[in-house]
């Protein structure tokens, strides 16, 4: 049986996980608007992941017994000045993200919750590659600049993700 406190927690991470969704969609749709639509796919599959990764906290919440409380999802930002600035937003709340993660599982470890840290072991190993794949866009993004061409050609690797 999880805390009351744990119930909380993991419906604030189920909210977080709804606005990275959310927060994906609406960098798909600025790419889009763009007609960079290979960067637009990338950010659609990660909306499509973090959408899956709420679903995962609202199915484990019921699961144990406690009630999925669903909250206001904040409006996320729509318009960016480049590429760069889109993936390192991208970056900085993965960051976030795995804070979050850490610190409820550190929560889990406080009030012996090892149901919970059982299942969130799962998202600590999924951070690590959300966080390593955006920040080797960022990389390669700072390698390339502004050059057309190689844009172009990042948009097309982009849109290889399945």
């Amino acid at each position: 049986m999880i805390s009351n406190n744990m119930e909380k927690a993991l419906n604030e991470q189920l909210n977080a996980e709804l606005f990275s969704s959310y927060l994906y969609l609406s960098m798909a749709a600025y790419f889009e608007s763009k007609n960079w639509f290979g960067f637009a796919k990338w950010m659609k599959k990660q909306s499509e992941e973090e959408y899956g990764h709420a679903m995962k906290f609202f199915g484990y919440i019921n699961e144990v017994g406690k009630k999925v409380t669903l909250e206001k999802i904040e409006k996320p930002k729509n318009e960016w000045q480049s590429h760069l600035e889109i993936f390192e937003e991208a970056l900085k709340h993965e960051q976030y993200i795995t804070k979050r993660i850490n610190d409820l599982v550190n929560l889990a470890i406080k009030e012996n919750d090892h149901a919970t840290n059982n299942f969130l072991q799962w998202f600590v190993k999924e951070q690590i590659e959300e966080v390593s794949s955006v920040q080797k866009i960022v990389e390669t993004l700072k390698l390339i600049g502004d050059q057309a061409g190689s844009l172009f050609m990042l948009d097309h690797e982009l849109g290889k993700r399945e």
